[in-house]
């Protein structure tokens, strides 16, 4: 290897490269998630969103607690906690959801919907790092 490519190498930090490859992974899974949701249950309800913000606050539950007790570093915490699951969740996606049904006048809907999402998501994040310590 030349002196100057090792040079590089060794000062390069890859964390924005490593939380970028999980963001696609995490966006895409997102996507094709919403998409499945989508054609199996309709439009009258953001399933995709609600699916993807309760797996997301599982997983970052589980992660939260297994990654730190592998110690690997941060190369996987950057990948998968802010990578991955900062893609993957739907957080922005779920306030437009919100006002998307309180503006077509369905108000319960979106009460029901805003109040679960984080009442579940809650409860999902506990369930999360309750199974992450097994």
């Amino acid at each position: 290897m030349p002196a100057i490519a090792k040079r590089i190498g060794q000062t390069m930090d890859w964390t924005p490269i490593i939380i970028s490859l999980g963001a696609v992974l995490g966006a895409l899974s997102r996507y094709y998630c919403s998409l499945f949701w989508l054609w199996r249950l309709g439009d009258r309800w953001p399933y995709g969103t609600l699916f993807v913000n309760l797996t997301g606050a599982l997983a970052i539950g589980i992660g939260a607690t297994i990654i730190p007790a592998l110690d690997p570093g941060v190369t996987l915490q950057q990948f998968f906690l802010i990578g991955f699951l900062g893609a993957y969740t739907t957080f922005s996606t779920y306030i437009l959801d919100v006002v998307k049904l309180y503006r077509s006048q369905q108000r319960l809907r979106a009460l029901l919907y805003a109040s679960g999402s984080v009442i579940l998501g809650l409860a999902f994040a506990e369930l999360g790092l309750w199974v992450g310590r097994f």
